[in-house]
């Protein structure tokens, strides 16, 4: 298994449509097969703020997940339009 922790921070006045991208990418990666997880969070302090974290069976699922057309279209084209990635980081699992 590997799992991905990523932030992202919505440009000013753009915070629900970063919502809105999120939780269609939230939907549609849920749906690929080497997805155990893709759940989005957003910051109580600061709305602007947003956290996903991932877990997929290995990395050719991550692969597959970045090459898909919901991934494509949304995180790689849209979501840098009204938001800015901070960070991302690439875990695996201790045992």
């Amino acid at each position: 298994m590997i799992a991905l922790a990523v932030t992202w921070i919505a440009k000013d006045g753009h915070e629900a449509r970063v919502a809105e991208l999120f939780r269609y990418l939230s939907l549609e990666s849920r749906k690929e097969p080497g997805c155990r997880q893709f759940q989005v969070h957003r910051l109580l302090e600061d709305r602007r703020r947003f956290f996903i974290y991932e877990q997929f069976d290995d990395e050719a699922a991550l692969a597959a997940h970045r090459a898909s057309p919901h991934f494509a279209t949304h995180a790689r084209v849209e979501l840098p339009l009204v938001a800015d990635r901070h960070e991302g980081h690439l875990y695996e699992p201790l045992d």
